[in-house]
């Protein structure tokens, strides 16, 4: 029910695909995808996408490749997330005692939606918890994207050339 029917590996090629194709520069796209993968580790839900974007314009990164980096935060790894910078969170705030969340009524939080009511509890732990996830997995995904992209257009423009020459000697054969 939750896996995939063709399974990840297809979902990872086309994403994979869509990101050597853009039209943008290797440090670009990367920078964008890192941008996308830091800001999925926040807790701040329904907004991932529009944090990316503003900081891929600042950071002239590829906003296509920011919005995509976000995908890694889905219902498949919000639990691993959640948890993780909830207890990194609550660690590095010196909030480390076992029963941190029995503390938190979440249903009358959520409920009222008050955001100043939900920052301490829970907006606080899990966004200092992101900080160290974030810059990890933005460096690897910098560097997995970069090293991708430019073997990629690496192999792309010896295969042009290749062509190149194929051609240009078919026609000096024929003159």
């Amino acid at each position: 029910m939750i896996w995939p029917r063709m399974g990840f590996r297809r979902s990872l090629r086309y994403m994979k695909l869509k990101l050597v194709r853009l039209s943008a520069s290797p440090y670009s796209v990367a920078a964008g995808v890192a941008i996308g993968v830091a800001v999925a580790w926040t807790p701040f839900l329904g907004v991932h996408i529009i944090i990316a974007m503003a900081l891929g314009f600042i950071l002239r990164a590829n906003l296509v490749a920011a919005a995509l980096g976000t995908t890694f935060a889905n219902p498949i790894t919000f639990p691993l997330i959640w948890a993780s910078t909830w207890e990194l969170g609550h660690f590095m705030l010196g909030r480390g005692d076992s029963n941190a969340s029995g503390h938190v009524d979440f249903v009358t939080m959520f409920s009222h939606m008050n955001f100043l009511q939900l920052w301490r509890p829970v907006l606080e732990p899990m966004t200092v918890g992101a900080l160290i996830p974030a810059a990890l997995s933005a460096i690897i995904a910098y560097v997995s994207v970069y090293a991708i992209i430019r073997g990629f257009r690496t192999r792309k423009h010896q295969l042009l050339a290749q062509h190149a020459a194929n051609r240009n000697s078919a026609l000096s054969a024929i003159k």
